[in-house]
């Protein structure tokens, strides 16, 4: 009954309306009924379940064994979420989603934190039973679902229900390859750049220092020892509380010298384009491009910076986090790139087009957790 919802499709990620036909054909099954606004246009958000679990150290529990198994031995104890807790930074804790998976053997899925997961530099990650890789649900795969989650800078509240991650379902091979994101960048303007860098499967993007996406903002550095975020409450909290605004200084070189653990909150440069049928993901940290982590919530959904959906002029907005030693970005340096892949099918709801997406026509822009800054 599976294979019948994807049979059909040409090779792609599935839209909103074969999400929920895999719903209705099982593939995917939940402790309880699916949220209304839970199905994105090209992705399914995960929900936390009941029981978390504070575990000694992040693990992958490898073929043949469940992560149940691999929970006797790691756990330093188990909680309740029905009411809410907060988690530490410098914690890492286990929690069982509430969806599951039956995948037909044709159909595999990619997980990947919310935007507003990786804003708060919440680092979270998919696991499954057998994994021997975060993040990735092979073709076939059956089973539940468990999500890794490690506050970074700021303590949060969660609950049963909270949404943190994010999955999107794959069918055959549907990257595009430089040919043909050259090919997509002369059509559609993937990237407002001059001259579009495009290599490795990816087109470059590169950050804003000079204060051009919003006036004499550079980005934002995230303070230490603050207050609890609570993840399901939208604009609420005073931005002063949380972050230092890094101001461009007039006469000095648009540069930014990133210090070592520290976070910041960027934008690129470039205005981004995800056209109807297709969507895209920024590619995880390049150590060629220097020494520094940058975005930890890399989809982008079909319709994002469309114009017709409201979003003209979107900017990518960078999570940024330097390694071991301090490094310094110059205005425009190429901080990652974009990959693109075809869509099995193209959405009946674009991103932004009557969704309330909290991101679309994004410039510099906090997560939605704060109070607006002008934008």
């Amino acid at each position: 009954m599976t294979v019948r919802a994807t049979e059909h499709l040409k090779p792609g990620i599935l839209p909103a309306e074969a999400i929920s036909a895999l719903k209705a054909a099982g593939a995917i099954s939940c402790r309880r009924p699916l949220d209304v606004d839970q199905i994105q246009p090209a992705s399914l958000d995960l929900r936390l379940g009941r029981t978390a679990w504070r575990v000694r150290a992040s693990f992958l529990p490898g073929a043949g064994v469940s992560v149940k198994e691999r929970l006797a031995d790691l756990a330093l104890h188990d909680f309740d979420l029905a009411k809410g807790a907060v988690l530490e930074t410098g914690c890492v804790y286990l929690v069982e989603l509430f969806e599951r998976l039956k995948l037909p053997i044709d159909l595999a899925a990619a997980a990947n934190p919310k935007s507003s997961t990786g804003r708060l530099d919440v680092f979270v990650r998919v696991i499954t039973d057998g994994a021997r890789a975060f993040d990735t649900i092979p073709a076939g795969y059956n089973g539940p679902l468990y999500l890794e989650i490690s506050p970074r800078t700021f303590p949060i509240l969660v609950r049963t229900g909270s949404r943190l991650s994010q999955v999107r379902f794959r069918r055959g091979v549907s990257r595009l390859s430089d040919l043909e994101l050259l090919s997509l960048q002369s059509a559609e303007c993937l990237v407002d750049a001059a001259q579009p860098d495009v290599a490795a499967g990816g087109i470059a993007l590169g950050v804003d220092l000079a204060g051009e996406v919003l006036a004499g903002l550079q980005g934002f550095r995230a303070k230490k020892h603050t207050g609890v975020i609570d993840v399901d409450e939208a604009g609420v909290l005073d931005v002063e509380d949380f972050w230092e605004p890094i101001r461009v200084r007039e006469g000095r070189t648009a540069s930014l010298v990133l210090d070592p653990d520290a976070f910041y909150i960027l934008a690129s440069r470039e205005a981004v384009h995800v056209p109807p049928d297709y969507a895209a993901e920024m590619v995880p940290f390049d150590p060629l491009v220097g020494e520094f982590r940058v975005h930890y919530a890399g989809f982008f959904d079909p319709g994002f910076g469309n114009p017709a959906a409201g979003g003209r002029g979107a900017r990518a907005v960078l999570e940024v986090r330097s390694r071991e030693v301090p490094f310094i970005l110059e205005h425009g340096q190429t901080v990652g790139r974009l990959v693109y892949e075809r869509m099995a099918g193209r959405p009946g709801t674009l991103y932004g087009a009557d969704m309330r997406s909290h991101y679309q026509g994004q410039g510099l822009k906090l997560s939605k957790h704060f109070k607006p800054v002008g934008n």
